[in-house]
């Protein structure tokens, strides 16, 4: 019995307990909290996300050269709205009374109960208007954000731009992105987006039955403020950056300078480029059409990390550094140059007959010559038997400057270009191959393509004398001015010290001696060492590069220039080459090479584009203009490049790669 006593107490404590329990909740829930008030008065509480600026990018100098201007968007929630006045509507926004109707269609289509957006950046005027006939319009909000502004017009391929989300980005975005929000799509604004975005804040207001604002609630209780982006610092200079843009006007190619002893890339240029102010505001989905996707010269492919080149006669410094570390030649290793050289029945063109030359003078004329024998020397070294696998080692030795892979640059979209592996041989020969049937590579021709970074790099790794540290183009965030630590590694190519000397010398002589080949970028009191290279193009006319760095000592700029179907590389990519390490060390160019600058900045050497197998059909109207005009050939080509989407001449990976091993001398300095 005292058992069944003592259960009955224990039971009814127990029911005692949770009754407590329960009531306190009820009392918390209804007295004390206002989470429930808030849920069920949701119908006039609205929560209105406030966008943050994104943060601002300085150049290395700390000029802002992108920042934020703030404009208005016309939200609505289609299942909140009433009948309105549509004209008044219409009025207030300066549309059509159409377009009214068909935004409405637009906005049920995305969604009836979130907010999207109605109207996207409204003008001031509209924006005021609308603020005093708003509780006309329930289901109606206007809202504040900012969008970018570069006040420099240029850097579009640099910088990127900033659109609006799709369904693919807020599946991804573990619920931070809604419909109507922005994000960072190409450019630092992709690669940074997570730090220039900040954190979006939430306002909690109370609307009445009019659609009129009363107020925040409970005194901002559960507001959010938002949270601005982090600005960051690039290692860009505007000043070459500018100068480097106009110089590449009406040209196609592509411009990289890295500072050597920090890998900061301090301009990155892909030309054609575009004001990056185009692709910002109302208009910028037609500008894209416009003057992006309907450029025939591409300029959406972002040539620096993205363009496909054969590095040509810039190859031929660090085919002798290789030469030089593995025992096959020394500085006074000669070779008799008479004007070509034969490997079985292949026969390189070499531009001039230098008779008996040494290395140094070899790369100062850029004799392909000499450095065919110092191939065909690194690739016999183990026998004529072990080609295959010497010319693996050869390869992977090549490698190791940044050659055959990405450098992780901090843009997305970079490529790696391609450099043939000994198997990659195998498929086109079998096993019975060597050094003759790749020997084009000796010069830089062939299987062997290349970014303009990846040129631009190799040349940093000369200039420090055996190492790079991977380019990158932020140097700080926010107030850190610190970089990940995989952008201050430095990376060993394995070639001693020693053996950079005399391939400097030769450059230094190709910039300064009479007799170099890129005697037109010198430059007054500074010792820059070069290179030039011109490039076969299966497409066209040759492309005209040059490498370089200076000054001499304690290197501070590396640069790669690439300008397509402009010919020999001393004509046009090293005086500009020249321009931008002047404007970057001196601050300015001046004397008569300041005249010199404009006459570069007006040249034209835009390629005809001549591939009418992927020209869009002409028009009738284009046709008629064309007879008009006496039906020339010109007229039908510029009508054909005014209609074109798609002929870029940037030399691509081939379908057949047995076609790189050109039948006719081969030629590049």
């Amino acid at each position: 019995m005292d058992q069944l006593f003592n259960r009955k107490y224990v039971v009814q404590g127990l029911f005692i307990v949770i009754a407590l329990i329960l009531l306190g909740k009820l009392f918390y829930i209804q007295i004390i909290s206002d989470k429930a008030f808030l849920s069920a008065e949701s119908n006039v509480l609205k929560k209105k996300y406030k966008y943050p600026a994104r943060g601002a990018i300085l150049d290395r100098n700390g000029k802002v050269i992108v920042q934020n201007v703030p404009v208005y968007d016309l939200m609505v929630i289609p299942n909140e709205v009433k009948d309105f006045d549509t004209v008044a509507l219409a009025n207030a926004l300066e549309i059509s009374i159409a377009d009214v109707r068909k935004f409405m269609r637009k906005a049920k289509a995305k969604s009836n109960y979130q907010a999207t957006p109605f109207v996207k950046q409204i003008s001031v005027q509209s924006y005021a208007r609308l603020q005093e006939i708003m509780y006309r319009f329930p289901g109606f909000a206007t809202q504040d954000r900012t969008i970018r502004y570069y006040p420099d017009s240029v850097g579009g391929q640099l910088f990127g731009y900033v659109k609006e989300v799709d369904s693919a980005d807020i599946a991804n975005s573990n619920g931070y992105y809604k419909p109507g929000d922005y994000k960072g799509k190409s450019g630092l604004e992709k690669s940074y987006e997570e730090v220039l975005r900040g954190e979006k804040g939430v306002v909690n207001t109370i609307y009445d039955v009019h659609n009129t604002p009363q107020g925040s609630y409970a005194n901002g209780k559960y507001d959010v403020n938002a949270v601005s982006g982090e600005r960051l610092l690039s290692s860009i200079d505007m000043r070459i950056q500018k100068l480097g843009e106009e110089l590449m006007k009406n040209k196609v190619g592509a411009i990289v300078a890295i500072e050597p002893s920090s890998g900061e890339i301090l301009s990155l240029i892909s030309s054609p480029g575009y004001d990056p102010n185009l692709l910002v505001g109302r208009n910028q989905g037609n500008n894209y059409m416009e003057f992006i996707v309907g450029n025939p010269y591409r300029p959406s492919l972002v040539r620096p990390i993205m363009g496909y080149y054969p590095p040509g006669s810039s190859f031929k410094p660090v085919d002798a550094l290789i030469g030089l570390q593995e025992g096959v030649i020394d500085p006074n290793t000669t070779f008799f140059c008479p004007h070509y050289y034969q490997a079985g029945n292949r026969r390189i063109k070499c531009e001039h007959f230098d008779g008996s030359i040494a290395l140094r003078r070899g790369i100062a004329r850029s004799c392909n010559t000499y450095f065919c024998y110092v191939f065909q020397k690194l690739i016999t070294k183990n026998g004529m038997k072990n080609q295959r696998k010497t010319y693996q080692e050869w390869r992977d030795k090549v490698a190791k400057f940044g050659f055959g892979d990405t450098l992780g640059i901090d843009m997305p979209y970079e490529r790696k270009g391609y450099f043939y592996t000994a198997e990659h041989y195998d498929k086109i020969y079998g096993k019975r191959w060597g050094y003759t049937n790749v020997i084009s590579q000796a010069i830089g021709q062939g299987e062997i393509t290349a970014t303009p970074l990846q040129i631009a790099n190799a040349m940093a790794v000369i200039a420090n004398r055996g190492y790079y540290i991977k380019p990158h183009l932020i140097k700080g965030v926010g107030d850190k001015n610190q970089v990940s630590e995989q952008y201050v590694k430095k990376h060993y190519v394995g070639v001693d010290a020693k053996h950079f000397g005399p391939v400097i010398d030769g450059m230094q002589d190709a910039v300064n001696e009479s007799w170099g080949t890129a005697t037109l970028s010198r430059i007054p009191d500074i010792l820059l060492c070069g290179k030039t290279g011109t490039v076969q193009n299966p497409h066209g006319k040759n492309h005209s590069v040059f490498i370089g760095f200076a000054p001499r000592d304690n290197p501070k700029i590396a640069i790669a220039v690439i300008v397509e179907n402009a010919g020999f590389g001393s004509t046009y990519a090293a005086p500009i080459a020249s321009y931008m390490i002047e404007k970057y060390l001196k601050g300015a160019i001046a004397g008569p090479r300041e005249a010199q600058v404009e006459w570069m900045k007006n040249q034209n050497l835009l390629p005809v584009l001549k591939d009418k197998t992927k020209a869009p059909k002409l028009t009738k109207a284009d046709s008629l203009s064309i007879k008009k005009a006496d039906s020339t050939k010109k007229v039908k080509d510029s009508l054909r490049i005014k209609a074109a989407t798609d002929r870029q001449s940037v030399a691509t990976k081939p379908k057949n790669p047995q076609l790189l091993v050109a039948k006719k001398p081969l030629t590049t300095n």
